[in-house]
């Protein structure tokens, strides 16, 4: 079968800057527009707005600058007005050579903005474009609000596409403006569109109000527009744009029949860019790029993958230059842990691996998910306190930690079946502990050992919830050893390696 062709334009750089408090750096854009040509392959970059900002134009100035090195001048567009020449003065001297004119696609826009007719409006657009091709620079015509002028006045937009067919035009952009469109709505409007003008290219701007954007952009290809218009991430202004990675991975698995020139395995990386220059985070949940799309949570889908591949799909991670993984939480059943620890090299006996199953649901209680990085502290962990029994239990404390006020420890400590507690205060949390756990020992005889070391240690990359491993070193009557405690508490995970010297001193 004979594959059709379609283009893909991404407006990150213009119609995603629109996005609520986002701007670009002239060096940012140039940045993101060389990855968007050459490591993602994008047909076409629309990278600015004319006339905006004395920066916008010197960011264009730089991309065209590239752009001209290596000849890629005509797969770089910018948003221009009818403002009788100002725009294309600005094109000439930033060195852009398409433009992409902003012109009223309903006839409520047409009558209630410019107040105008549509022979005015069609006559000023014919002088914008001649002027244009007069300093070889070439036009691709939007028709804004588009949408809903097929809703209200199709006859007005038909009388403005036979006009526009007969100039000097590339391409004619279609937007969805405000995002209103259904599915079936846009199917319709394209169809009628591309069935009456065979001969001429189309482009479709969809945009995520109703979260249909994808929907929609799916039934604009079925009804044989030939280009696209996407964003990184799906930014741009309110909901944002159809996003450019649900977009590739939507044709290529459903429309065998359509062609595009994009590189899938770099859409992570580019998206991570993106979402590091505008500090704009990316939904955990969001497809194809969100932190979460690839991570299996239930034990059962870990069970499930490892017998047959059961709750794979096809949006197999590799394809977006991504892995798999599989979330430690209570949650996790032992094939989610099996599988983390296959990728550690790590291999536990059944007794063992049941106890450290035990051990994350617990985390996950508290903390929300267990990382890959800490499962060596948890096995540490859990096999250290197999070498004890626990006769003295910290039942509970009070810390206390106040500006201008000691730090202070309320303890209750289960010894051998008793119950005592103290208060004391300390230069530290920790150390108020300490100073309630000694007065405890004082009344019992008791002696503790002396601490000479206190070490703290999370897992690489980790953030502020990470687990935390506490590595206490005692001497006891000239013989040392170390006792360690976890928790995603500093001060918590001292307290545990604080209990089991006690236990491991008896």
């Amino acid at each position: 079968m004979e594959k059709r062709k379609i283009e893909i334009m991404d407006t990150t750089l213009r119609d995603g800057e629109q996005t609520s408090g986002v701007s670009f750096s002239a060096a940012e854009k140039l940045t993101i527009a060389q990855l968007l040509l050459e490591e993602l392959n994008v047909d076409r970059i629309e990278i600015a707005s004319a006339r905006v900002s004395e920066g916008e134009f010197q960011g264009v100035k730089g991309i065209m600058a590239w752009a001209e090195e290596k000849g890629y001048s005509n797969r770089i567009e910018v948003l221009t007005f009818v403002d009788g020449g100002l725009s294309i003065e600005w094109m000439k001297n930033s060195g852009a050579k398409v433009q992409n004119l902003l012109t009223k696609g309903s006839l409520n826009h047409l009558t209630h903005q410019l107040k105008k007719t549509p022979e005015q409006h069609f006559e000023e657009i014919a002088q914008t474009i001649a002027l244009a091709q007069a300093n070889n620079i070439d036009t691709n015509v939007y028709l804004e609000d588009w949408s809903n002028g097929m809703r209200n006045s199709p006859e007005y937009v038909f009388q403005y596409l036979d006009f526009l067919t007969q100039q000097p035009v590339k391409r004619i952009l279609l937007p969805d403006t405000l995002g209103v469109l259904i599915p079936s709505e846009t199917f319709s409007f394209i169809s009628q569109i591309t069935t009456r003008y065979p001969d001429t290219h189309f482009d479709f701007h969809a945009h995520n109000d109703y979260d249909l954007s994808i929907a929609n952009v799916m039934e604009a290809v079925k009804a044989g527009i030939n280009g696209l218009h996407v964003t990184v991430n799906g930014m741009g202004e309110r909901a944002g744009n159809a996003p450019l990675e649900s977009t590739v991975a939507v044709i290529n698995d459903f429309m065998p029949e359509i062609e595009m020139s994009v590189k899938e395995c770099s859409l992570y990386s580019v998206s991570k860019l993106v979402e590091t220059f505008t500090g704009y985070r990316i939904p955990a949940n969001k497809p194809i790029v969100g932190d979460n799309v690839f991570t299996q949570t239930a034990g059962i889908h870990a069970d499930g993958d490892n017998k047959n591949n059961l709750y794979f799909n096809d949006l197999l991670p590799e394809r977006f230059g991504r892995q798999r993984k599989y979330a430690l939480g209570k949650t996790s059943g032992k094939a989610n842990i099996e599988k983390n620890l296959q990728e550690l090299g790590l291999q536990l006996n059944p007794e063992d691996l049941k106890l450290v199953t035990q051990r994350i649901i617990e985390l996950g209680d508290k903390k929300e998910t267990v990382t890959k990085e800490d499962l060596p502290y948890i096995i540490s962990d859990v096999l250290d306190s197999q070498t004890y029994q626990e006769r003295i239990v910290v039942e509970s404390y009070i810390l206390s930690h106040a500006k201008g006020m000691r730090p202070s420890t309320t303890l209750s400590l289960k010894i051998e079946g008793e119950i005592i507690e103290e208060h004391a205060q300390g230069d530290g949390q920790f150390d108020a502990f300490m100073n309630a756990l000694a007065k405890i020992y004082k009344t019992k005889d008791l002696e503790l050992p002396k601490l000479i070391d206190y070490a703290v240690r999370i897992p690489p990359g980790s953030s502020s919830d990470a687990l935390c491993e506490t590595i206490i070193t005692w001497t006891n009557k000239g013989k040392e050893f170390k006792t360690r405690g976890l928790d995603s508490d500093q001060t918590v995970a001292a307290i545990v390696a604080t209990q089991k010297m006690l236990n491991v001193m008896l």
